[in-house]
């Protein structure tokens, strides 16, 4: 065959294929919108920043093309770093906790017979309700000389602490914060994941002589291994963008030594209150980075384990 009627070959079996696709233009143009809101709002803020990155702008001057100046300076920054550190911190004293008491609080809902539905929104509550109002409410409770905290203490006989005046208070007040609202939201996660498991598999090995201990380790925690993943990265996700809960309750300044201070607060004060919007958008390309890290090593971990298994 010729080279000139091999294409004529490609052509004639290709136009089929092109009708066909224009054949579905209506699927096509009701699909449309979601994937022109994306390029606007989604797509093209993801690039303005990675452009934006290698610039310094204000907001009302030219813009200059920086390089790298915006990264080096990045580096040095003792401020980032701290935030880094806490932002670190406070997701370990929130994630983990959460886990573990949303999986046993689903354990136990699990073998619950009166009332689930009632405990079920019980749960729920706390992550509809608006952020800033649980922060200003937190705040209270914590409070030196008004707060619940304090007046338990006391009643206790133990002296009154200023939580929201010092590093390590800082961090427990917000970490506390985080685990009373994101308690409920995994735990129902986790109990639809316990629903999934066959019953016959427990009734086996309550058979088996198998206490409660053993059936978690052997049976549910297992079982529970795609709806830990996710719950893990979800959390991993949210926790490094912790932004509200420090904000309202110590303040852009991060409160006492800045222990509060997050990469994502760092970024907001960068770029509203500081108008250095190159310098903002390194940090964010900087927490999209982080959050990429965490995500990658949470993956690799669970999985890991999961095929190892």
């Amino acid at each position: 065959m010729s080279a000139t009627a091999a294409v004529r070959t490609r052509a004639v079996a290709g136009a089929p294929t092109r009708r066909r696709i224009w054949s579905y233009w209506r699927f096509y143009l009701a699909l449309s919108p979601f994937y022109v809101l994306f390029a606007v709002f989604g797509l093209y803020p993801m690039l303005s920043t990675i452009v934006l990155a290698f610039q310094r702008w204000d907001g009302l001057s030219a813009r200059k093309f920086t390089g790298l100046d915006n990264f080096a300076f990045l580096v040095r920054d003792p401020t980032f770093w701290q935030a880094l550190e806490n932002t670190v911190v406070l997701f370990l004293m929130s994630t983990v906790p959460t886990l573990v008491i949303a999986l046993l609080l689903a354990v136990m809902l699990q073998s619950a017979v009166r009332f689930t539905s009632v405990y079920r929104i019980a749960y729920f509550i706390p992550n509809v309700t608006s952020l800033v109002a649980m922060a200003i409410f937190f705040s209270s409770i914590f409070s030196t000389n008004f707060g619940l905290v304090n007046a338990a203490l006391r009643s206790l006989g133990i002296p009154q602490q200023d939580w929201l005046g010092q590093p390590w208070g800082i961090k427990i007040a917000i970490s506390t914060m985080i685990v009373w609202q994101w308690v409920g939201y995994n735990t129902l996660i986790y109990l639809a994941g316990l629903q999934a498991i066959p019953k016959e598999q427990y009734e086996a090995a309550k058979v088996d002589g198998a206490g409660p201990v053993r059936t978690l380790f052997s049976i549910t925690l297992p079982q529970l291994r795609p709806v830990v993943l996710f719950t893990v990265i979800m959390s991993t996700i949210g926790g490094l963008q912790t932004f509200t809960e420090p904000q309202v309750m110590v303040g852009n300044s991060g409160g006492t030594g800045q222990s509060g201070m997050t990469v994502v607060l760092f970024f907001y004060r960068a770029a509203f209150l500081d108008n250095d919007y190159g310098y903002a958008a390194a940090i964010a390309l900087s927490i999209f980075l982080l959050v990429l890290l965490f995500t990658a090593i949470n993956w690799r971990v669970f999985r890991g384990r999961g095929e190892d298994r």
